[in-house]
């Protein structure tokens, strides 16, 4: 490593919850650079949240991330000619960062008329353990099951 690990920047908590996690979320959330708009729909999102499960939105949205959130993925490493799928344990900044690009990415791909809407959906369904963002995490954890023979090449 020729050049310093870059130092970690830390992001400003949200203006109503006080919370940095939402920020994080919110700047996934973000396109164009309208940060304004992604707060409303994210703060949208947990009223839809709060009206359909009856409990506090932001508590149900937690749950999700936790739920979501893979405690192991796989890595390709090429060792003498063929490439291997590592399963390796996931850190826990990681983790959160990882369930928070996949419901994001899902909640996207949803049927539904606005991306409050879509987001809300997927957020009480990854609450539940169902929908396509805890599919995603199953499917993984499924690979590095699948791949457990190769763990002892992880040197990374």
């Amino acid at each position: 490593m020729r050049k310093k690990k870059a130092p970690k920047r830390f992001v400003q908590p949200d203006p109503k919850f006080g919370e940095v996690l939402v920020t994080q979320f919110v700047n996934r959330l973000m396109w164009e650079g309208r940060k304004a708009t992604a707060y409303n729909v994210f703060y949208d999102a947990i009223a839809l949240v709060e009206e359909r499960t009856k409990e506090n939105g932001l508590e149900v949205w937690r749950k999700a991330l936790q739920t979501v959130g893979p405690s192991v993925e796989v890595k390709t490493k090429r060792i003498g000619g063929a490439n291997f799928q590592i399963p390796i344990e996931v850190r826990g900044d990681r983790k959160i960062s990882i369930a928070i690009k996949w419901i994001i990415t899902y909640s996207r791909d949803r049927n539904g008329k606005s991306m409050a809407d879509k987001l809300a959906s997927e957020i009480v369904a990854a609450s539940k353990g169902e929908g396509a963002s805890f599919k995603k995490k199953e499917d993984t954890h499924r690979m590095a099951e699948a791949n457990k023979a190769f763990a002892h090449f992880s040197k990374f």
